[in-house]
């Protein structure tokens, strides 16, 4: 879920002009609409995780039944960038040096992610004897979750893929994405990307319906489940870059689309009815249908009067607060276990809750992210 591409690193530690779009490495700009949806989406994973937590995940209190939904997001925005920015380097860049920018542009906040993840597995003075396990068994899964891949999962942690720290399941499926794009991908033509996103989008929807949501792939039990995410929206992603020209050039604007997103997301969980599970065929057409469209309006549309500035802060923290959230909501999710706060008091923490993220997601951009990317950058640079 990382930003449109690699920021020339002094660019992005000075965090551009206040009132002019970013531009990439390679100066091209950024999609500002773009980047403020993937804020958006950010922000309602992150609701959404505090306030199922804090009413113990019971479905009838639960707000944002979708929320789940904005990975595939993610994975379609994805798709989308990676074409933007690198289908036009090809000749001048190998496989080698692909990977060694998307690896310098997500691997330090997934170091970051794991050692929070440790940090909270370790040190969760509310845990009691519930994360009590042998440390070697902690260190093999920390030592895993490094190289955002999947480990058995740890006491306290459900059946997760990555029990240190959840959300670094959707890396694993992004870096897959990213090699079939730099091995396989990048050179076939957009009829050959349509049919398999046709195909994926099949998959995906038979899926949905067989579990009745796509909140699915990032435990065990469902892991068959990540790449059938990934690839429906990944694929179709990149093939409405290459097909952008022929497209409808509709502009909407940053806050009607984000208020699309939130309305999808936010509506009822459906029922099942003659043996058809309503709840995953509806997520199944979000995902197949709204988020395309939103894709497309976003490409075209100018962030509003006003609107620029939000846009630009809601896309660089949108993947630092993605990363770094969950190993506190950890020590929640123990805490409101306890059951020693009223509800009222459960409420107002998780309401300053937010702003503690937004405030570590800022440091981890900052003083974690920027630094390392630009150190990293150079070297690279240095190498040719």
């Amino acid at each position: 879920m990382a930003d449109s591409a690699d920021r020339a690193m002094g660019d992005a530690i000075a965090g551009g002009r206040p009132g002019a779009p970013d531009r990439t490495a390679t100066g091209k700009a950024h999609f500002e609409v773009l980047d403020g949806l993937r804020g958006t989406a950010a922000l309602i994973v992150v609701l959404f995780h505090i306030q199922g937590i804090t009413v113990k995940w019971d479905g009838a209190r639960v707000v944002l039944h979708h929320a789940p939904l904005a990975v595939d997001f993610f994975f379609a925005l994805s798709g989308f960038v990676i074409g933007y920015a690198y289908d036009d380097r090809w000749g001048r860049m190998g496989v080698g040096r692909f990977v060694s920018l998307r690896l310098i542009r997500l691997h330090p906040l997934v170091i970051l992610g794991a050692l929070l993840g440790l940090a909270s597995y370790l040190l969760d003075p509310f845990a009691g004897q519930a994360q009590a396990v042998p440390l070697r068994q902690v260190l093999v899964a920390f030592a895993l979750c490094l190289f955002a891949l999947p480990s058995w999962p740890l006491p306290n942690r459900w059946t997760d893929t990555h029990p240190l720290n959840g959300p670094i399941w959707t890396l694993f499926q992004e870096y897959i994405g990213n090699l079939a794009y730099a091995l396989v991908l990048r050179r076939l033509p957009a009829r050959w990307l349509a049919l398999l996103a046709g195909a994926s989008g099949v998959a995906l929807t038979a899926g949905a319906v067989m579990q009745g949501t796509l909140d699915q792939g990032s435990y065990w039990e469902t892991f068959w489940m990540a790449p059938v995410r990934l690839f429906f929206p990944f694929l179709t992603g990149l093939w409405l870059y290459r097909v952008r020209e022929r497209l409808p050039k509709v502009r909407i604007g940053w806050l009607p689309l984000s208020l699309a997103m939130l309305a999808a997301i936010a509506a009822p969980t459906l029922p099942t009815i003659s043996g058809i599970r309503l709840n995953g065929l509806y997520e199944a057409l979000v995902v197949i249908l709204l988020f395309p469209a939103i894709l497309v309006a976003g490409r075209h549309s100018e962030p509003g009067r006003g609107m620029l500035w939000l846009c630009k802060a809601s896309g660089r923290i949108s993947y630092p607060i993605y990363i770094t959230h969950f190993p506190f909501l950890y020590v929640w999710m123990n805490f409101v276990a306890n059951g020693h706060a009223s509800q009222g008091a459960l409420v107002a923490i998780g309401i300053a809750l937010v702003p503690f993220l937004l405030l570590v997601a800022w440091m981890a951009h900052g003083w974690w992210d920027l630094p390392i990317r630009a150190w990293l950058g150079a070297r690279l640079r240095r190498r040719g």
